[in-house]
């Protein structure tokens, strides 16, 4: 009925989730060719991509999505320096 509709929230159905990583994963892959790690620093680059994650992930998925990507490339940095220093010190 119609109530259900109404109540479902956002990306509930695998086709769902599914298109919002996939425009997720177009995005990022967006910021990786300009070269941005935090979303939103990108200026006018990126628009369509960004609407389209916007418009089929839930904001708290955006978020958490945009915090995670951060982080990643924050522990990449950290685990290249930790590797630089382990060969130095062999």
């Amino acid at each position: 009925s119609s109530s259900k509709e109404e109540a479902k929230p956002a990306a509930q159905s695998r086709g769902d989730r599914q298109k919002c990583w996939d425009t997720r994963d177009a995005y990022f892959a967006c910021l990786d060719k300009v070269k941005v790690v935090k979303a939103g620093d990108e200026g006018d680059q990126c628009k369509a991509e960004n609407a389209a994650y916007e418009k089929n992930c839930a904001r708290s998925w955006i978020d958490y999505f945009n915090q995670r990507r951060v982080i990643a490339e924050a522990q990449k940095e950290r685990l290249a320096q930790a590797a630089n220093q382990f060969q130095k010190a062999k």
